[in-house]
């Protein structure tokens, strides 16, 4: 089931080519989906397709390297030496876009609900390497990319995450 045509989508994220298009802009950035692959079940570590909105925008106006865990900023600005100090951590930074999914039983609902497995589109250390999937299911992109699409689009926004197939 389609919900909307390709053209209406305000954010296009291409899995295989590892890139988030802004159209309004025509604006490309370079990203890394999760390194599991693609699917949209729960706990999988994959990133999920299909028609998504920006359920909710988190960060608006902190430093750039803020650290967030579990959506609350620490206080901790990144840093090389802190990435040592805590080597277990899976670096969300500087902005976050949380997805909601829109397609009932595909990624919104029961067991592959986007939102409920808080899937984002993030900021992750400079360290980390772009245009080849390494995320947990998250979209990361570069610090100052994400802070420059977080001002640039709106809470509701429509997502659409696909691949070539």
């Amino acid at each position: 089931m389609t919900l909307f045509s390709q053209d209406q989508a305000d954010l296009l994220i291409d899995l295989d080519q590892q890139t988030l298009y802004l159209p309004k802009l025509n604006k490309f950035y370079v990203i890394s989906s999760g390194k599991n692959g693609i699917g949209e079940a729960e706990n999988s570590g994959k990133t999920p397709r299909g028609w998504h909105r920006i359920a909710e925008k988190i960060g608006a106006e902190l430093p750039l390297n803020t650290v967030f865990i579990a959506r609350q900023p620490t206080g901790e600005i990144y840093s090389s030496a802190l990435a040592l100090e805590h080597p277990e951590r899976d670096w969300i930074l500087s902005r976050i876009l949380w997805l909601g999914g829109l397609e009932t039983g595909f990624n919104q609902g029961e067991g592959c609900d986007t939102y409920r497995r808080y899937i984002y589109i993030h900021g992750t250390p400079e360290t980390e390497p772009m245009g080849v999937p390494m995320s947990h299911g998250c979209i990361r992109m570069r610090n100052e990319d994400i802070v420059e699409l977080f001002d640039l689009i709106d809470v509701d926004a429509k997502v659409l995450i696909q691949t070539a197939d």
